[in-house]
């Protein structure tokens, strides 16, 4: 492998959506990118459920943000199977069914794809490579190397080292269990509520051939029980055969006040770029990558400040990411109540207002 340089106008700390899309805009705006990610290949081990918005949900979601199909370039062979419906379950097994235009991905695949996407506009990769601590414009490697660049960007999660060096904000972070499971399933995505998983959700998002099933828990609402222990319970629900186990886990306390300091930023989990409300992260953390990328070339290019991030960041996703937060802190409360309270609050009179919650709309009104 020909060695790669040392000095760049930018480097991007984590190779997933988030800081591929970072690095394939900076490498578009002109600039010379690197990508550090100690993962090889990129994309593995898988650690999320795999849902994401078709494009045109995308726009009925995030109305606020330009040129999804830009952004969202989604290959058919990272594409798994297609939902049109979702269903939120309480613990009655009485759902409610909603219309959802969906695409259960191949995760690594997808990652894959976004990869090949930035290096195709000229961003280039480190692999097999952690980041040991960044300061200032340098960035230490556990191998004793280093990398320098005017701008460090930081997309690697929320133990992101950038964000432990820089930042000192506290998020709550879910635990999050999931195996895939061959067999046959219904082809509609599965919500569930309740003592399933206190303070979070289960899901089943079924896939080709198969499923992806897990949950989320906050800790706080476990009663003692562990992550474990719930996981077993849901998902001896189901009769396939496990094929992989994975765990992971989201930040749900919305994005972060600061995404900027100095010369560094963040994006995607590392910023808390997960809608609160519904756990959806991927490609929240393409729209604050693309974001990113666009302004650090502007600022490497011409000047633009680097705080102008922050404020396209509350134009496109502000109103969005305040509905989140706002309903899931309704929902952390709703959540404590006990199985028979739920069963009641899942009903075709609340049908609506569930669902604008979990779509990050205003619980009332018209948007």
């Amino acid at each position: 492998m020909p060695e790669i340089r040392t000095d760049w106008d930018a480097i991007v700390v984590g190779g997933g959506p988030a800081g591929s899309t970072a690095a394939r805009y900076i490498a578009e705006g002109g600039a010379d990118v690197l990508v550090i990610d100690g993962r090889d290949p990129i994309g593995s081990p898988l650690q999320c459920g795999e849902l994401v918005p078709s494009n045109d949900e995308m726009r009925r979601l995030c109305p606020d943000v330009p040129d999804v199909d830009d952004l969202l370039q989604t290959p058919e062979e990272a594409i798994s199977k297609r939902t049109g419906e979702m269903r939120l379950v309480p613990p009655s097994g009485k759902p409610l069914r909603y219309d959802f235009d969906g695409l259960v991905l191949n995760r690594v695949a997808h990652d894959e794809a976004l990869v090949d996407l930035a290096k195709s506009k000229g961003a280039e990769y480190l692999v097999d490579s952690r980041v040991e601590r960044v300061e200032d414009e340098t960035v230490y490697l556990r191998d004793g190397s280093e990398y320098t660049a005017r701008v460090i960007v930081g997309a690697a999660g929320h133990n992101d080292p950038v964000r432990k060096t820089q930042w000192q904000e506290e998020s709550l972070n879910i635990p999050v269990k999931f195996v895939l499971m061959s067999g046959e399933f219904t082809d509609a995505v599965e919500l569930h509520f309740g003592s399933v998983a206190p303070g979070g959700y289960a899901w089943m998002f079924p896939k080709d051939g198969g499923a992806n099933i897990g949950l989320g828990i906050q800790r706080s609402l476990a009663k003692g029980k562990s992550l474990n222990n719930y996981a077993e319970d849901f998902i001896s629900r189901y009769g396939g055969q496990v094929t992989y186990s994975g765990a992971g886990s989201l930040p749900m306390s919305g994005s972060i006040r600061s995404l900027v300091k100095g010369n560094h930023l963040l994006v995607g989990d590392a910023a808390g770029m997960v809608l609160p409300s519904n756990g959806a992260g991927i490609t929240i953390a393409m729209i604050g990558g693309r974001i990113a990328g666009q302004v650090v070339a502007e600022h490497l290019r011409d000047g633009t400040p680097l705080s102008e991030y922050e404020r396209r960041w509350n134009t496109q996703m502000g109103k969005v990411m305040r509905n989140s937060k706002r309903a899931f802190r309704l929902g952390s409360l709703l959540f404590r109540a006990p199985d028979w309270l739920l069963n009641i609050a899942f009903n075709r009179l609340t049908k609506r207002f569930i669902w604008r919650a979990v779509t990050c709309r205003p619980l009332l009104g018209l948007g």
